[in-house]
């Protein structure tokens, strides 16, 4: 302990204090040697032998009483668990400020400021003043889609596993990417200055990025369009089963959403019918977020895309190919977490949802509940 580099500094003087004192030093060398008053040293030695080496510990402070009652901190809590529409407030969500003003206005405390009311909701991590936005689940088929395509990411099919010549492509298209030519060049990064990106710019057009990644291998295929549609996502699909090794597989997987360019049985037919090999597998609607290859278009996103300074869409396409070549030396499969007993849970929690919001609806009220056949 009198040497520790962890523990707090004036704890480790009192025990060297008392190591002192067990040595033979008098009072005053040892408040020489540890650079401490000489009341200091009494206090501790005696504390030292009186309660051993709790005596060296800090003792228990009273400090200034609580400003706000257990109550009162539960109450601006409440308050901020509400929309601020369904108490009257004309606001959508709720800052510090307001909910300060909000209490004094209710009378639950007489005064109180924007950072403690920060403080009382950091207790338990509350921050509504943020909000995220969310789809509610759509599809009746949801949980066996979903199901099929996780089984796919585990490399199952059938509750049979695959084998090692059968391949699973995630696919899907990137739209709308633009070509914006700044009106003045970006200029790097510089001694405390980070890259400068002009505001003004030319639209130059915009094309379409479609891509193919294999799941378990971390390989992508693209190429770009000049808009989306079945011709270019069968362009996609021919340049990907026409190289090795998807030519001579003997089953390759392709996930896919619900776009137009790939919707329904007429575009698993379609695909079965130019490629016996190849099966078409659906996302449940609106459920995009199981798709894999949505993650890479993130990463292009960032990579590629952002900032956008491309002086013709010539220039985006050429850096797009270059950009999955790149990828495709040093990438690796992405570690997918969300696994089937994560969708039992999630079908759990929002059938209690959907019963709680069924017995709270008010009559006449025309929201739908999940997988309603309506929505579908």
């Amino acid at each position: 302990m009198a040497y520790s580099r962890t523990a707090e500094i004036g704890l480790v003087v009192r025990v060297r204090i008392v190591l002192d004192a067990a040595d033979g030093y008098s009072n005053n060398k040892i408040a020489v040697r540890q650079q401490v008053h000489l009341d200091t040293v009494r206090t501790w030695r005696g504390r030292y032998a009186d309660h051993g080496l709790d005596g060296l510990k800090d003792r228990p402070r009273v400090g200034r009483p609580p400003r706000f009652t257990p109550v009162q901190r539960a109450e601006i809590k409440a308050l901020a668990c509400q929309l601020p529409a369904e108490t009257g407030v004309p606001l959508s969500r709720w800052s510090s400020t307001d909910l300060a003003t909000e209490a004094i206005g209710r009378g639950i405390m007489a005064a109180i400021s924007a950072s403690t009311v920060r403080r009382i909701l950091a207790e338990d991590a509350l921050k509504p003043w943020q909000y995220q936005s969310w789809v509610f689940i759509r599809d009746p088929d949801f949980a066996a889609k979903a199901a099929r395509v996780l089984d796919l990411y585990q490399r199952v099919w059938g509750g049979i596993p695959l084998g090692d010549n059968e391949y699973v492509i995630s696919s899907d298209e990137k739209t709308s990417i633009q070509a914006r030519c700044r009106c003045h060049p970006t200029l790097p990064p510089g001694v405390s200055r980070t890259m400068r990106v002009n505001h003004e710019y030319d639209r130059g057009g915009s094309l379409a990025y479609l891509a193919a990644y294999d799941v378990h291998h971390a390989q992508v295929s693209g190429h770009c369009a000049a808009k989306t549609g079945i011709v270019p996502f069968m362009t996609l699909v021919e340049k990907v089963m026409t190289s090795e090794p998807y030519a001579s597989a003997e089953r390759v997987f392709w996930v896919v959403d619900n776009g137009s360019s790939h919707r329904g049985k007429a575009a698993a037919d379609r695909l079965a019918a130019r490629f016996p090999k190849a099966v078409m597998v659906h996302t449940p609607v609106h459920a995009s977020w199981l798709n894999q290859v949505e993650i890479f278009f993130s990463i292009v996103q960032r990579k590629v895309v952002s900032p956008n300074d491309f002086t013709s869409l010539d220039q985006v396409e050429d850096r797009l190919s270059v950009f999955g070549r790149r990828y495709n030396e040093t990438a690796r499969p992405f570690e997918w977490k969300f696994t089937p007993a994560d969708l039992e849970d999630l079908m759990a929690r929002i059938e209690r949802h959907e019963q709680k919001e069924h017995s709270q609806q008010p009559t006449g009220c025309d929201h739908q509940t999940a997988a309603s056949p309506a929505a579908a």
